[in-house]
């Protein structure tokens, strides 16, 4: 997290309030988004661009191409990870950031870096699984935090439209704020905050595919790794649960 710089202390003066209000994490892996693009736009030339896709962005096709050459297979080990932090424009990397600001923080918040950051790549690799499982020979490839970001969508979607839990302080009697707890995937379906937020989010990313028949183009956009993050995240969240604990007497 980023503060704004401080002058000598003026009594009574207002503290200053930080610039980004993002936990450090979010912040972080944002400026790592953001900094590998902007190494590739403006360091690397066309080849150097061809070399770094080559080599980083996640290529279905190395799957069964390995069965002629094992070397070509080699990539698949790190790209399933590597390819969310590629984007193929600044919009594409904007929208993204943007997205990972609002679902990354909660899910930071609650769990801590190391959870965030875990669910983001293991729902990147899901995302890249699922990708495989349509575009196995289409010589296709994948990049962009898109999988990553939708695994923090689902993992946020299971606590963040719950209602806040509260308990008595057992010698004071004052309410303590316990936090929301977290869903069970049956439950994310039947409080219809999070049930109409899933199944929109779910029905429009199923729904890409198809679109081509009404526009006559390809929007490029690559839904399986959005659907396939996000169950990923949804299943994957309860992992870093811990139960709360009750409110302790005073000593």
């Amino acid at each position: 997290m980023s503060d704004q710089g401080q002058g000598p202390a003026n009594q009574g003066s207002p503290a200053r309030e930080p610039i980004f209000l993002l936990p450090g994490a979010v912040t972080v892996l944002a400026g790592v988004l953001v900094a590998i693009h902007l190494a590739s736009t403006l360091v690397l030339n066309p080849e150097g661009q061809q070399q770094l896709i080559f080599w980083f962005a996640f290529q279905p096709a190395r799957i069964w191409l390995a069965a002629q050459d094992i070397g070509i297979a080699m990539p698949l080990i790190w790209t399933p990870f590597s390819h969310a932090f590629l984007h193929g424009g600044w919009d594409h990397l904007l929208i993204n950031v943007a997205w990972l600001a609002i679902f990354a923080t909660p899910v930071a918040r609650r769990y801590g870096a190391g959870a965030m950051l875990v669910i983001f790549l293991v729902s990147a690799a899901a995302g890249a699984a699922a990708f495989a499982a349509f575009t196995l020979r289409d010589g296709v490839y994948l990049i962009g935090a898109s999988g990553g970001v939708a695994g923090l969508t689902g993992a946020a979607t299971r606590f963040i439209f719950q209602p806040v839990l509260v308990a008595r302080h057992p010698e004071t009697g004052q309410q303590v704020i316990l936090g929301r707890k977290l869903a069970s995937i049956g439950e994310v379906f039947t409080n219809p905050r999070s049930r109409y937020f899933a199944l929109i989010w779910l029905i429009l990313n199923a729904a890409i595919p198809f679109l081509p028949l009404l526009t006559g183009t390809s929007l490029g956009i690559a839904w399986q790794a959005h659907l396939g993050g996000f169950i990923a995240g949804m299943l994957m969240v309860g992992l870093f649960e811990r139960p709360v604990p009750p409110p302790a007497p005073a000593p």
